[in-house]
């Protein structure tokens, strides 16, 4: 079964005004799949993860351009960074739009390569797993920002507990939802261990490569927390700088997010360390040992799950149209907090996240800090487990977390 994928229409779009059109992602997130299903028959499609044609790209560039004419398909562009000199020769000969469409899921490697060689020709679009909006098959999908229109969304299901955290469970990779008898453990075992093969393995050393699957857990553990160097250094037992690098290593391979706080530098107040975040629930769940969804929706990790999977869906809801996505948290030393800051057009929309059915002014009493800053507060929501909609004050109100 195919998801039609909202980044659809953008690259369509983009690839109208610019000569090349790539798009970064994480292994088995649908990226080739996209662009097959906008193929056609003008446009080759080859892939440098066969290693004869990857020989070729690598050994013979012109040969390669010859042999494959745009408009093209480069699926996994990262193996072969020798095409780039060529591809901007190409593009500066041939002044037309549309000519390049490359993938890749090792941006480590890809962006020197686009800043030297393709900087102001190329449209760079991420793609994420399957969007909650995706999987419902909604044709119009939008950015999330939080409004009391979303008091019109009379025809939205809502779902029970334990069909929420099933999503949160199961995760967001296409291919584990749209094929039923895929098992979910081997499915991430699987990824796993492809991952730590193709995309680390050049970058850690392979005495450290137990040490690293380690890391993954480590961090998947704390997906929704602030992140601590140190703590994950110590309970390692690798250099702060080691972390350093391995978490630059899964947030640039598209594994994780880093939230940093909101500021404008006016208070010495505030917390300035980031959040970290899984994009894929399901892979943090497997990592973090959750090997059923009842097991999840008792335990310990409940919340964080959830909190992570809110936050991963608002930034898909972003990146999936092509757009910025200007998400914040806030959080104090006098331990105030707001889950997460929508900013837009000098606009802060402040959000929390809850595990309740039953949300109270309570929820949004630290809303009113956004004050302090200079720009305006917009409507606030509480994303939780309520039917429907649910007025909280004459600013905030209560939705669904099937609504985002």
């Amino acid at each position: 079964m195919y998801y039609k994928r909202t980044l659809s229409k953008i690259i369509k779009n983009v690839s109208s005004t610019f000569p090349a059109v790539l798009m970064n992602g994480p292994r088995q997130v649908g990226k080739t799949t996209l662009f097959e299903h906008l193929i056609n028959d003008k446009r080759t499609y080859v892939s440098l993860d066969d290693p004869r044609v990857r020989a070729i790209a690598k050994s013979d560039p012109a040969l390669f351009f010859k042999t494959y004419v745009p408009p093209i398909l480069i699926d996994e562009v990262q193996y072969a960074p020798e095409l780039f000199p060529y591809i901007k020769m190409i593009i500066d000969k041939e002044k037309k739009n549309g000519l390049f469409w490359l993938t890749g899921s090792q941006m480590f490697y890809l962006m020197k390569n686009i800043t030297e060689s393709l900087a102001g020709r190329v449209a760079l679009l991420n793609l994420q797993g399957l969007s909650q909006r995706e999987k419902k098959k909604e044709l119009i999908c939008s950015p999330f920002l939080p409004s009391f229109k979303l008091n019109n969304k009379k025809n939205t299901p809502t779902f029970n507990l334990e069909e929420i955290y099933t999503i949160v469970w199961k995760g967001s990779y296409p291919r584990l939802i749209s094929e039923t008898k895929m098992k979910w453990e081997l499915f991430y075992e699987s990824y796993v261990n492809t991952y730590i093969e193709k995309d680390v393995r050049s970058l850690v050393n392979i005495i450290q490569e137990h040490n690293f699957l380690k890391f993954l857990k480590i961090v998947a553990a704390r997906t929704g927390q602030l992140l601590n160097y140190n703590s994950m250094a110590n309970d390692i037992g690798i250099s702060v700088n080691t972390v350093k690098s391995w978490i630059s290593i899964l947030e640039t391979s598209g594994l994780i997010f880093l939230l940093y706080p909101y500021s404008t530098n006016i208070t010495s107040r505030l917390i300035k360390t980031p959040k970290l975040y899984f994009f894929d629930t399901g892979l943090a769940c497997y990592l973090t040992g959750w090997d059923t969804v009842k097991v999840l929706q008792n335990g310990a990790m409940n919340g964080s799950m959830l909190e992570t999977y809110v936050v991963s869906e608002i930034i898909k809801s972003y990146w999936h149209n092509g757009k910025k996505a200007r998400l914040y948290f806030y959080r104090d030393k006098n331990q105030k907090e707001i889950d997460l800051i929508i900013e837009q057009n000098n606009i802060l929309y402040p959000i929390e996240i809850k595990r309740t059915a039953n949300p109270t002014i309570d929820d949004v009493k630290n809303f009113n800090t956004l004050k302090a800053f200079t720009k305006n507060v917009g409507t606030g929501v509480v994303i939780c487990l309520v039917d429907s909609p649910l007025p909280i004050t004459k600013n905030d109100l209560a939705i669904p977390l099937t609504y985002i």
